[in-house]
């Protein structure tokens, strides 16, 4: 008997042209949010199966990786000659609730001017809560087509592992497993920046006899008032955030030029 409880043999078919993790030893994920979904998997899954996993992923055994909105699909190749057929899936929210979203991320300016330059913020975590949705999933919808009753089986881990170091490539992808494209969100923040542009000024109308009842009372509830996170801007985020305008002096472009100014703010 295997060390998965099943008649199997241990050594896994070779495969060509695999996806293999990057990471050669020790713990997988170098950015926040990797390491905050490998995390989770460490503690919803058994240790065991998750070492073997990582041994998976970093010999390329998972053929092909794809991210769809809810839903996460993979090929992965065991110790037998059909490769395995894996799914992981999680709640993809819909149109209405990343309106809500955007509205929230769009009200801190700092966080959107983060995203905007393709940076994740880590306050961003703290917006989703505060809306009551989760960016990151408490549990896992996975299935696998191996004959290991193991979960999740060393086919899923590997797979699972790759996803992180995915996500370290591009923390937009966190989003788009949320059902939330890159594109999309951008363009839907430039619009709401664009809104705010273009008149900052303006405050809703409100006649006074409609606010007679709360027109003393917080906005917040005092028991929810704490104070705020600490957060480090970059000087020139701006600049990033906004399309490069086509200018240059003496053959040099303007961003290019205004950079080292915008940094010095901060000296």
């Amino acid at each position: 008997m295997g060390p998965d409880g099943w008649y199997e043999p241990t050594t896994p078919i070779r495969v060509e042209g695999g996806i293999r993790a990057r990471s050669k030893r020790g713990s997988i994920g170098a950015q926040w949010w990797s390491r905050r979904f490998i995390d989770i998997l460490e503690d919803i899954c058994d240790a065991g199966r998750l070492t073997r996993g990582r041994s998976y992923a970093r010999k390329g055994q998972v053929i092909s990786l794809d991210l769809l909105p809810g839903e996460v699909r993979a090929s992965v190749q065991g110790s037998r000659p059909e490769p395995y057929d894996v799914v992981v899936e999680i709640e993809a929210y819909d149109e209405a609730v990343w309106s809500g979203i955007e509205r929230a991320l769009a009200g801190q300016a700092l966080y959107r001017a983060k995203l905007l330059a393709g940076e994740m913020p880590t306050e961003i975590e703290e917006v989703f809560d505060s809306l009551g949705l989760p960016l990151f999933p408490d549990e896992l919808d996975m299935e696998c087509t191996c004959p290991d009753w193991g979960f999740p089986c060393k086919h899923l881990s590997a797979v699972l592992y790759l996803l992180a170091e995915a996500f370290d490539d591009d923390p937009f992808l966190v989003l788009a497993w949320r059902g939330r494209a890159r594109d999309d969100l951008l363009a839907g923040l430039r619009g709401r920046a664009e809104e705010e542009a273009a008149d900052p000024l303006h405050v809703p109308d409100v006649p006074l006899d409609e606010r007679l009842a709360d027109f003393y009372s917080p906005a917040v509830p005092l028991g929810r008032l704490r104070p705020r996170p600490s957060v480090t801007a970059a000087p020139d985020i701006l600049l990033r955030a906004l399309e490069a305008p086509q200018v240059r002096v003496r053959h040099i472009p303007l961003l290019d030029i205004l950079r080292p100014v915008y940094r010095g703010f901060a000296d």
